[in-house]
């Protein structure tokens, strides 16, 4: 339960209107199914549960019940309604709670056959000519609630489902097999529950069995051009699993330091994490699964990280407007890695990445289209203007005889570690024999000590 009083206040003080409704927390759940949908018809919004007349604050009874009752309203939705789980929040000795209806839905809602619109403070019935230009508008979605051949439940890693439940709480661990029928994972059939594809992407216990194209190829060159020389890494597993190895293989391989600006250290990378975490997490929740033959791919160079994602912008959204519109191809999956808190599931992060790029000193994203898919470029320091890593006095290590390379690595040492590949970034004209024969005479003279054998090998001042 979160406090909020000063949010809630404001809430209650704007009233009902064209993004808030207002309810009593013994509201039926069709009549909260016809404002969810009203809401997802519109732009979005918020609903407010345990509001009387008036705005007077009542409570609701039962926290985890009022949240039950959300879910189950959305549920009644035509197709399911995908929410966001409902957050209790207190006002004084009052609890409340706060649902949220995302807005670039790609689907239009209907609740036993009626199709309505938020309008002002109302649930309005949608004429046909505006129903048939908001179907237009949102075209066909749903791919990832769609039923593959043949899966069933025993498909799906019991495993990685309990570790999900475990993350929600209460209301996913006392009914699981509920609470993914309600996320969109699985589907009630005469026959039992089937995983859709978004359970199998979440949750399959062989993911290459069923969806061979979901592979994730991870690719770092030495210089500013593609070269014979690389390293590479193919990840072919769940999203979940996915996202968080590419992140941390982006991590292990980019290049960081430090240096000293007056008594203030600056440290930096090579680029800015959060930046590349909302990148990858991007790629992996709006991607077009039907596409087949090629995966998302991830390279890196000396001086950007390019990331290719199958499937041009989905829905309404351009290159022109991709920071302020909103449109999820696969809303399910949006939903599922937002309650893993691996993505925000009210926005795309677009905007997220550009305040991190502008924070970090770097030049801003590039996004284009290509025939068949959409690339994100990041720009990333070079290291050019940052030799002097740890601020240090290099006169005593050039009387040594020690040559250029050899000081960047002292450096870099010196405010943590160097490895062959952070010396490869910065030199790549330079063989790697010559920087291992660098690194190996900096050991010899007693300057560094290696830790680690072969590639995972790195280097700390002794």
């Amino acid at each position: 339960m979160t406090n909020a009083e000063s949010p809630i206040a404001a809430l209650l003080a704007q009233g009902d209107g064209q993004g808030l409704a207002l309810l009593r927390g013994n509201v039926r759940a069709d009549a909260l199914a016809e404002t969810l949908a009203a809401l997802a018809n519109a732009q979005g919004g918020t609903v407010l549960l345990g509001v009387g007349r008036g705005g007077k604050p009542e409570g609701v009874a039962d926290a985890d019940l009022a949240r039950a009752l959300v879910l189950d309203a959305a549920l009644l939705c035509t197709p399911p309604l995908l929410l966001p789980l409902p957050t209790a929040v207190q006002l004084a000795d009052t609890t409340l709670l706060l649902a949220e209806v995302p807005s670039g839905l790609p689907h239009v809602f209907a609740v036993r056959g009626r199709y309505l619109r938020r309008e002002g403070a109302a649930d309005a019935p949608l004429a046909p000519e505006a129903l048939r230009a908001l179907l237009l508008a949102r075209g066909q979605g749903g791919w990832d609630r769609q039923l593959p051949t043949g899966a069933t439940i025993e498909d799906l890693d019991p495993a990685r489902i309990a570790s999900y439940a475990r993350r929600i709480g209460p209301a996913a661990e006392s009914d699981v097999q509920g609470f993914l029928v309600r996320r969109g994972c699985l589907v009630r059939e005469a026959d039992g529950l089937r995983p859709t594809n978004a359970g199998l992407l979440l949750f399959a216990a062989d993911i290459e069995r069923w969806f061979p194209q979901v592979e994730l190829t991870l690719v770092r060159y030495r210089g500013r051009a593609m070269s014979d020389e690389f390293l590479r890494e193919d990840l072919r597993e769940t999203l979940p699993e996915a996202l968080r190895r590419a992140e941390l293989w982006v991590n292990e391989h980019m290049r960081r330091g430090s240096r000293m600006r007056g008594l203030e250290r600056d440290d930096w990378t090579q680029f800015p994490p959060a930046a590349v975490r909302e990148v990858l997490v991007n790629a992996v929740a709006h991607r077009d699964y039907t596409v087949r033959g090629e995966g998302i791919r991830v390279v890196m160079f000396a001086d950007r990280l390019e990331c290719y994602s199958p499937g041009r912008l989905a829905g309404h959204v351009t290159l022109s407007n991709i920071v302020e519109e909103r449109f999820s191809r696969n809303e399910t999956l949006v939903q599922v890695l937002a309650d893993l808190g691996l993505i925000e599931r009210l926005g795309y992060g677009i905007d997220r990445v550009l305040r991190q790029m502008a924070d970090a000193g770097l030049p801003a994203p590039s996004f284009r289209e290509t025939a068949g898919g959409f690339l994100v470029t990041l720009p990333g320091h070079t290291g050019d203007d940052r030799t002097d890593v740890a601020g240090t006095d290099t006169t005593e290590w050039r009387r040594m005889g020690l040559n250029e390379r050899q000081i960047a690595a002292m450096q870099l040492a010196s405010v943590g570690r160097v490895g062959n590949s952070d010396l490869q970034a910065k030199y790549p004209e330079v063989s790697p024999e010559t920087l291992r024969r660098d690194l190996a005479d900096l050991v010899e003279r007693g300057l560094l000590l290696r830790v680690g054998e072969k590639r995972g090998a790195y280097y700390i001042v002794k």
